[in-house]
């Protein structure tokens, strides 16, 4: 007897110590969290949740109580209980001071009589509870009752900190409204994958969105537009007389509520103030500003670039005391060091026909448009420092000569960003091909209207530094939601996640921790918890890719994969609809006589996973482009 107890105990030590030493990714892949963390190692075993668990914090520290409220908001709707902080509790919140883990990182080792979560400061608690409630079962998530669940917590040891400063996600409410709850919402949505910044675009050709006191027709005009829906720039304009009943402002109140609900998830707030460009609705409120005539009514959506005006009159001194306004209010509003001014996809035509920014051009000596918009941003720039604030522009503010202390947001591609770091300037990288959460993430034919691709993977594949870059001066990286093509906040987070959740892991993690295989099953386990919180994530990675060539015979060929790689194919000519009892996929298809269609579905364990995907041949041949 006592020999088999001894080799129990050997055994149970054993297992303990294998669990505890087997630090890679498999392990980290075993707890499903996103992001990944940088060091994880999992033990046998597992903490049992329960309301006589109690958290240990220091009570003079109101951010670690309020840090213990959240938590607990996040859970009793799920469990019915909360945990009370008490001063001998088996969940212990600790500030200590290990400079490894930086201002963001933490330790959290989970055992099965307690858990200790240790950081340098507040936000490093946080990114650890979030962390922590990843660990808890997916119907956490849930905001009813959940009866039967065991609440365990897996026993693991966890070392982690951000690779990035900046891990953003930016919405656009301009092209389509979304109301101060959903903004909230989303700020909490991605908070909870450890992303730090919501870049928040306030204005646009479609409607300005920020109460502006001194300037009131900003938002009792320029906010409102006539409804439409239908396809961006394909819209019939506004017609003289008709109701502007589509659209909403954020009082400064508002804005406040929101600030205060983002500083409570450790979420910095980027205003953007979109200008010298996409000024239509600015122009309709205020039409001294602009260079010759305003357009007659708030953009709803219809084709006007290069016809209509709405770029603000750089050469009338009025547009400067204009923005001088507009900052003081938003500089009193918003707490964080950058403001964000755009600066892009400026249409200049009208600033050459412009008596005014001729004579402006003339005035200071600039030899074209181009060096127009730069004296444009040089004084935002100057204007903003006097307000102790710090600029920010995507990369069309190169163009003219950069202010110097700017800070640059490169979307059309890496190249802006690699000019602006090797010249000295800080830089967000955000390229459309890997950040632009409004394209297609899959088959086009099965997914809501947009203009162009980027799949989970290719999101996944961003590496905000490029070779030979100095990579302190890339701050980090963000996702991008333009809402042309976004009607309701469901649709925004159909669009957001889960590439959202894999740019947080290329932020966070790094790109060197990323590993396509082992996230796409975390990304699964993600979608339970996303179904439990009713957020309405996407599944295109489940759809077939199809891709179309002709070869060197002249004969057309037709590619079928899939995102994850390991699901079946099945394929049909016929008209009929595809199966598991119809061909199955293994190599290129060659069209049949005479045939019209290709449906294909995808499987999983005999089971369909993926939508059925319809095309004519004459849509491959139209994809496969010229014979060569």
């Amino acid at each position: 007897m006592k020999k088999w107890l001894l080799m129990l105990a050997v055994a149970s030590f054993m297992l303990g110590y294998v669990s505890c030493s087997n630090d890679n990714d498999e392990t980290s892949a075993s707890l499903a969290l996103i992001p990944a963390p940088q060091g994880v190692s999992v033990k046998a075993g597992h903490f049992k949740l329960t309301r006589r668990a109690a958290i240990t914090l220091d009570t003079s520290n109101p951010e670690l109580i309020a840090i213990a409220q959240y938590f607990n908001n996040k859970i009793v709707p799920a469990t019915g209980f909360d945990v009370p902080v008490e001063k001998h509790g088996k969940i212990e919140f600790k500030l200590t001071e290990d400079t490894s883990l930086g201002t963001e990182g933490y330790h959290l080792l989970v055992k099965r009589g307690d858990i200790t979560l240790t950081a340098n400061k507040p936000a490093g608690i946080f990114y650890g509870v979030q962390t922590l409630l990843q660990m808890l079962p997916p119907e956490i998530k849930s905001s009813t009752k959940q009866e039967n669940i065991d609440w365990t917590i897996p026993c693991a040891d966890i070392t982690d900190k951000p690779q990035f400063p900046w891990r953003g996600m930016m919405l656009d409410v301009s092209r389509h409204w979304f109301t101060k709850e959903e903004v909230k919402k989303y700020i909490d949505e991605l908070a909870e994958y450890k992303m730090n910044v919501f870049h928040w675009h306030l204005t646009d050709d479609q409607g300005w969105r920020i109460e502006i006191k001194s300037l009131p027709r900003l938002t009792e005009i320029g906010a409102w537009r006539a409804p439409r829906v239908g396809q961006w720039w394909q819209r019939e304009r506004q017609q003289p007389g008709e109701e502007t009943s589509y659209g909403g402002f954020y009082t400064q109140e508002e804005i406040k509520e929101v600030l205060a609900y983002a500083a409570e998830r450790y979420v910095r707030v980027i205003p953007e103030i979109d200008v010298p460009g996409h000024s239509v609705a600015t122009l309709v409120a205020y039409p001294e500003l602009a260079c010759m005539k305003a357009p007659d009514a708030v953009n709803v959506g219809n084709k006007f670039y290069g016809e209509d005006e709405n770029t603000l009159c750089i050469g009338k001194d009025f547009t400067f005391e204009f923005m001088d306004k507009v900052l003081t209010e938003v500089a009193a509003l918003f707490p964080d060091e950058y403001i964000h001014i755009g600066g892009d996809e400026c249409f200049k035509g009208f600033w050459h026909k412009c008596p005014d920014c001729q004579a402006r051009m003339k005035a200071e000596n600039l030899k074209n448009e181009e060096e127009l918009q730069s004296y444009f941003i040089h004084r935002m720039g100057d204007l903003l420092k006097s307000k102790g604030k710090k600029l920010i522009g995507w990369d069309e503010i190169l163009e003219g000569g950069l202010t110097p202390d700017a800070t640059v947001m490169s979307w059309r591609g890496m190249e802006g960003g690699i000019k602006s770091a090797k010249a000295g300037h800080h830089v967000i990288m955000t390229p459309s091909e890997h950040c632009y959460l409004d394209l297609w993430q899959g088959e086009p034919s099965v997914e809501p209207d947009t203009y162009s691709m980027c799949r989970l993977k290719d999101a996944y594949s961003f590496n905000p530094v490029p070779d030979g870059v100095p990579a302190d001066m890339i701050l980090g990286g963000q996702g991008n939601l333009w809402a042309e093509s976004l009607p309701t906040f469901r649709h925004a987070e159909y669009m957001a996640w889960p590439r959202g959740w894999a740019l947080a892991e290329v932020l966070w993690s790094g790109p060197s921790k990323t590993n396509w295989e082992q996230f796409y099953p975390r990304v699964e386990k993600h979608f339970e918890r996303a179904y439990y919180a009713q957020i309405n994530y996407a599944r295109s990675m489940y759809n077939a890719i199809i891709t179309s060539r002709y070869n060197k015979e002249g004969i057309l060929e037709i590619k079928l994969e899939s995102e994850p790689g390991n699901l079946d194919i099945y394929y049909t000519f016929d008209n009929t609809d595809p199966d598991n009892f119809t061909p199955k996929y293994h190599s290129p298809l060659q069209v049949p006589k005479d045939a019209t269609w290709l449906r294909v579905v995808t499987y999983r364990d005999n089971r369909p996973i993926g939508k059925v995907i319809t095309l004519t041949i004459k849509e491959l041949e139209k994809r496969a482009g010229k014979r060569e």
